[in-house]
């Protein structure tokens, strides 16, 4: 089944001018960008655009979140007794030129940055722009208007953003959970046509129709990370799909909490242990495999230098924490996942950051990267650094670039940034 909303390819883009929200949302520090993978991720829809005549460019996206940001570095700079120059962090965190500067070398074009989003001067740049120019808006989030929870706040922003275009693109995957002026509410104001990029197709494509629609059988989730709390709605919707379902990482000793075992000085979300119980019923009666580590590394502390133990799980010590699955455990889910048709992984089974106890994190990624004929899908966040860190991210089928977007949309949520998109 393919996908229900209209993308780049279902329109023509010669001779019009385009306003696109591409995820831009780099690490940036002292004005360096650290990693450009989100960058290179809208090369594509960027290139189709100018390649297919457009007659110009207007991309617009958010750089971290200045004033929350802000406030954090300063606060922090206080309690140092450090003076605090706003400008300089402002131009070294959240400011667009460095990006501008890098996409410039990528597509052999001269991108220049709009002062701001709303202003005379931005839109006489745009109204000057021709035969195939791109303008890059400064950070989207300097503007209240583009986050505020008030929606004629947000459409007084989005009007103005709708003048700079008569085709309005999303690829902007990693904020499409958001309901913001530039993402949703731009929408109601473009006279054109408003679609997905190739990006965001292909999030739609992977997320929604092989893993939540149509996925293949047997299919296998991978749940892990530190909180059960944070994944319960992700986990209560993949029961109804899964054949199995794996748990790691710290949310695991919450399951372990709840069959009344004991867990030494893990991590355990004591408010979340009734939850866990309904999960383990919900698994035996939906019969879904629930599968949890049979033996566990342990540490006397949370930390790489850590005095270090491998036990089975029902010998865990009370004086010590369980920070990695160990070596059994990663033949027996090895084993599990061979014959997986689907697999969907958010969350390492371990601390891998951590090198004593990255093993297991790391040993996943290489099982599902030598699987045969299995689509499998990384569904953001901690996965991607751990394909990435195991080397195997070229082998995954998928690897989602929205963390928050990705489990929003694989728990059912409508998507504001994908439902304002015009259908098929």
């Amino acid at each position: 089944m393919a996908i229900t909303k209209k993308t780049v390819k279902d329109i023509d883009v010669k001779g019009k001018k385009i306003v696109m929200r591409v995820d831009f949302n780099v690490p940036l520090k002292d004005g360096v960008i650290s990693d450009d993978t989100r960058i290179k991720a809208a090369l594509p829809t960027i290139k189709y655009v100018l390649e297919n005549g457009a007659k110009s460019l207007v991309l617009m996206s958010h750089l971290g979140d200045p004033k929350k940001d802000m406030a954090k570095a300063k606060e922090k700079a206080e309690k140092a007794g450090e003076a605090f120059d706003e400008e300089k962090y402002i131009n070294g965190k959240h400011k667009m030129a460095p990006v501008a500067k890098r996409l410039s070398e990528y597509i052999a074009k001269e991108v220049n940055v709009a002062p701001d989003c709303m202003s005379d001067e931005t839109k006489k740049m745009v109204e000057a722009l021709d035969n195939g120019a791109v303008l890059l808006l400064e950070n989207t989030r300097f503007h209240k208007q583009e986050t505020s929870k008030e929606a004629a706040e947000r459409d007084e922003m989005a009007k103005v953003l709708a003048t700079y275009g008569e085709v309005y693109i999303n690829d902007a995957f990693g904020t499409a959970h958001r309901d913001h002026a530039s993402t949703a509410s731009i929408c109601k104001f473009v006279d054109g046509p408003c679609v997905a990029g190739f990006l965001m197709e292909k999030e739609l494509e992977f997320l929604e129709d092989k893993v939540v629609k149509n996925p293949a059988h047997p299919f296998v989730a991978i749940v892990g990370g530190a909180k059960v709390s944070s994944k319960i709605t992700v986990i209560e919707k993949l029961l109804e799909k899964v054949d199995k379902i794996i748990i790691g990482g710290g949310m695991a000793f919450t399951f372990f909490k709840a069959k009344g075992m004991e867990i030494g000085t893990s991590m355990c979300e004591e408010d979340q242990i009734e939850t866990a119980k309904k999960i383990i019923e919900g698994c035996e009666k939906k019969g879904v495999k629930l599968l949890l580590q049979t033996d566990v590394v342990c540490a006397d502390k949370f930390a790489n230098d850590a005095t270090i133990k491998t036990t089975n799980i029902d010998a865990m010590p009370t004086d010590m924490m369980g920070l990695d699955i160990g070596p059994v455990s990663i033949d027996l889910f090895k084993g599990e996942l061979a014959d997986a048709k689907t697999i969907f992984w958010n969350g390492p089974v371990g601390v891998f950051e951590m090198e004593n106890f990255a093993k297991g994190t790391l040993a996943i990624a290489d099982a599902l990267a030598n699987l045969k004929d299995a689509t499998t899908v990384i569904g953001g966040g901690d996965s991607v650094a751990a394909v990435n860190k195991a080397g195997v991210a070229d082998k995954m089928s998928h690897i989602s670039t929205g963390g928050g977007a990705s489990l929003e949309l694989v728990e059912g949520k409508v998507l504001p940034g994908i439902a304002a998109l015009n259908d098929k």
